[in-house]
């Protein structure tokens, strides 16, 4: 009703005669109203194909987790491996750039006129790549999922809130704040519950060993759940500072290109400062499939899907659509056994715990 009382007034002022018309004002209403109906259905639209994308990369996500472990085990080195990934994402995103804007340039007055930061999303990206392989050894599986989700939700909902990194701004409220309480649950209960209560005899009957574990023990743990939490924040980081990117370039894609440029840059140096040995193997008698080096496609449609999704839904939300869809390829890939994975078939726990994650990004949508 607000819109429409502006867009009547400002016609009133513009058009003074014609408004004190009885039909004429009459006439102005109705199609006022029916420009503000259209708008608001293509907004609701356009929200819709969003929430689509976020789902669909999320998916992918888990998709590329899997054909990057099958690419590792025949290149013998996960630095390697991430390195692959990453130039294959990037030549992808330059040829999509070049049939977009038709250039792989920009101008050099963005290094003047905006934020050093913008350019750091592809380094972030490496960050939380590299965190994870450091993470799963000290943490386990369970974990490893669950600390950096912590720190990708509650980063993505200050993100919002401040409106960080040119961000766009909203409010975090209550109801927000449960829904992504809900969405942390869901994720517990899908990635954690059932194997608890499989492992809830053994926990009941440990050792006196582990029980007996030493303060400095307990204090390393506690410093790599941190580390996981913190390598989760910045993944948030990394989807505001690429959709702040986008609009500074005015193409999705290009600043997709531009990051991954950037994070494959510093594999390149961390490769250069590691050494790691290249080789390719047969794992198995079969020949390695031709799937396993698309990876690093499928993480450059994760990166240009949350360019796009930033500027329309926000960070915090942006974040917790990816979280919903990983969640759910995760459990496509178990039930199935995608990409040479192990079949373990979906259990109602974790369904439920999808459900409990659907609920709570209802709430930080409609609220």
């Amino acid at each position: 009703m607000a819109g429409i009382f502006k867009i009547v007034m400002k016609i009133k002022l513009d058009y003074p005669d014609d408004f004190h018309d009885y039909f004429s004002y009459r006439l102005v209403l109705i199609l006022t109203c029916d420009r503000l109906l259209r708008q608001d259905k293509e907004m609701r639209e356009y929200s819709m194909l969003a929430i689509l994308v976020g789902l669909a990369i999320g998916i992918g996500l888990p998709m590329q987790t899997s054909i990057n472990s099958r690419l590792r085990n025949s290149v013998g080195s996960p630095f390697g491996a991430s390195l692959i990934s990453f130039a294959v994402g990037t030549l992808f995103l330059a040829i999509m750039t070049l049939i977009d804007v038709h250039t792989l340039g920009f101008s050099t007055t963005l290094f003047t006129s905006q934020p050093v930061w913008i350019w750091l999303g592809g380094l972030l990206g490496v960050v939380y790549l590299t965190g994870n392989i450091l993470l799963f050894p000290k943490l386990g599986s369970v974990q490893t999922v669950i600390m950096p989700v912590l720190g990708q939700i509650l980063a993505g909902l200050l993100i919002d809130n401040f409106g960080w990194f040119d961000s766009p701004q909203s409010t975090l409220t209550m109801t927000r704040f449960l829904g992504a309480i809900l969405v942390l649950a869901g994720v517990i209960i899908t990635v954690a519950a059932q194997g608890w209560l499989e492992q809830r005899h053994n926990r009941i009957t440990e050792t006196a060993e582990k029980d007996t574990a030493t303060e400095t023990d307990q204090s390393g743990l506690g410093i790599w759940r941190a580390l996981g939490v913190v390598a989760g924040m910045l993944s948030a980081m990394q989807t505001a500072v690429n959709g702040h990117l986008g609009r500074v370039l005015g193409s999705t894609v290009h600043a997709a290109f531009v990051s991954f440029l950037v994070g494959t840059l510093g594999l390149i140096v961390i490769v250069l400062v590691l050494r790691p040995q290249f080789k390719l193997i047969r794992p198995t008698k079969t020949p390695n499939p031709w799937w396993m080096w698309i990876g690093g496609m499928i993480g450059a449609l994760y990166v240009l899907g949350n360019v796009y999704l930033v500027p329309v839904v926000g960070t915090g939300l942006a974040v917790v659509i990816v979280l919903v869809g990983l969640m759910a390829g995760s459990l496509m890939i178990d039930q199935f056994g995608w990409f040479a994975s192990k079949k373990n078939p979906i259990s109602g726990v974790q369904l439920m715990g999808l459900l409990v994650m659907i609920v709570g990004v209802t709430l930080i949508r409609v609220f």
